[in-house]
């Protein structure tokens, strides 16, 4: 399509069109990146023999998704969107299939080697949410890219709820403990790559550049670039992501140093103690990646209507509350429960608001350099946060870690330019 062709009803219809494919492939993509937030710290744990090591599962997929998002924001630059999500899924299967071979012959190195691939493909899975900006009006910017978030949600809920049921399935048929749910990940990201290979076209990204004033009402509006608040934007989804994802990666050990101590679980066996440790850390994790998603498109029509930067701080009271939780009832399961709830809401309220900030604080030029700049800091920042968060847990406890986030949060309060461009 040209700019003479492409009419207005043309671009409604496309964008609602992608919107819709992106919203599946999300779907597909969260059931395999849910499986390795629940499992790679206890993979990890069990491989390495150290809780202190747990915290590299997480530091690994952060570490991919950091190493993967500026060359496949390049990659979408010069070749469109579609090419980058399909590199991303390819990525992530070889990934998985890593994953299951190292703890086959429990080889740790190799267990992060295919954890970072698996990061790969979720770098993959987080441009989606820019590539739903795309063709969007900037009145709806906010909204369409929420509900390309909020599909994750199914995805994301279902990969740590088919921990049970992968569990056995994987002890039927001999597979190492803890992968057995990777399977449905194999499967959930095979269809994600022939979604986005043949059903992604026209390529939205492509197709933006052939509108003269790329798809804005007013394209004087849109091409003023606004460093101050692009700056802070990707500050504050740093910020904020590496505040979730170090307090999430810890959970599940935290809940299985919980249940040894006999409180929820004492008198089992060995094996059924492993598998309602696992449950429960799929019950709780699946309640998290809820709120990570879930209502998102109501922060989306929160940033649209009521203004990004507000959304955003909004975000971090929710953030803030997340860590009371866990400081003042992180040794109570319903507590830890509380806090992840709260802590995906947050989360979720600055990463969408912060993503329609970034995008129209941004001159068309210069946007998917600074996205994939943005989803670069955002993931290498949660990787060495990982890191930190297992050493921190060991030393201090759950409380000492969320003492230490609450610093964080405080930061990108303090640093929100009010006024500023």
């Amino acid at each position: 399509m040209t700019a003479a062709t492409l009419t207005e009803l043309d671009r409604t219809r496309i964008q609602r069109r992608t919107v819709g494919i992106l919203s599946l492939g999300q779907v597909l993509g969260g059931i395999a990146f849910g499986a390795t937030v629940s499992l790679g710290a206890l993979l990890a744990a069990d491989i390495s023999g150290s809780d202190a090591l747990s915290g590299l599962a997480t530091a690994s997929v952060t570490l991919g998704a950091a190493l993967a998002a500026i060359p496949l924001a390049r990659l979408a630059g010069l070749r469109g969107r579609r090419l980058a999500l399909t590199a991303g899924n390819l990525l992530a299967l070889v990934g998985i299939v890593v994953v299951i071979g190292a703890a086959a012959i429990r080889v740790f190195p190799l267990l992060l080697v295919g954890i970072i691939m698996i990061g790969m493909g979720n770098a993959g899975n987080l441009q989606s949410r820019f590539a739903a900006t795309d063709l969007a009006q900037p009145r709806h910017r906010g909204r369409d890219l929420s509900i390309v978030v909020w599909a994750t949600t199914i995805g994301g809920v279902a990969g740590p709820l088919l921990l049970g049921p992968g569990e056995q399935l994987g002890r039927a048929i001999g597979m190492p403990p803890h992968t057995g749910s990777y399977l449905f990940s194999l499967v959930a990201q095979i269809a994600a790559f022939a979604l986005y290979l043949i059903a992604l076209r026209p390529d939205p990204l492509l197709t933006s550049r052939t509108l003269p004033e790329t798809g804005s009402v007013a394209a004087g509006v849109e091409r003023v670039d606004r460093p101050v608040a692009a700056r802070y934007a990707i500050f504050a989804i740093a910020g904020s992501h590496v505040t979730m994802a170090s307090v999430m990666a810890m959970t599940p050990v935290h809940l299985s140093h919980m249940a040894m101590a006999g409180g929820t679980m004492g008198g089992m066996d060995g094996m059924s103690m492993e598998l309602d440790v696992t449950v429960l850390v799929g019950v709780t994790i699946a309640m998290h990646v809820a709120g990570m998603y879930g209502l998102s498109p109501v922060f989306g029509i929160l940033a649209d209507r009521w203004g990004r930067l507000r959304t955003v701080l909004l975000g971090q009271a929710l953030l803030v509350a997340s860590l009371c939780f866990a400081m003042f009832a992180g040794e109570t399961t319903w507590g830890v429960m509380v806090a992840l709830i709260l802590l995906g809401l947050g989360w979720s309220a600055a990463t969408v608001a912060g993503a329609a900030l970034l995008t129209e604080a941004s001159a068309p030029e210069l946007r998917t350099r600074r996205q994939g700049r943005s989803d670069s800091l955002m993931s290498l920042s949660a990787a060495g946060g990982a890191v930190l968060a297992g050493v921190i847990l060991q030393s201090f406890s759950y409380a000492g870690l969320a003492i230490a986030a609450l610093v964080v949060v405080a930061a990108i309060v303090v640093l929100s330019p009010f006024g500023k461009r």
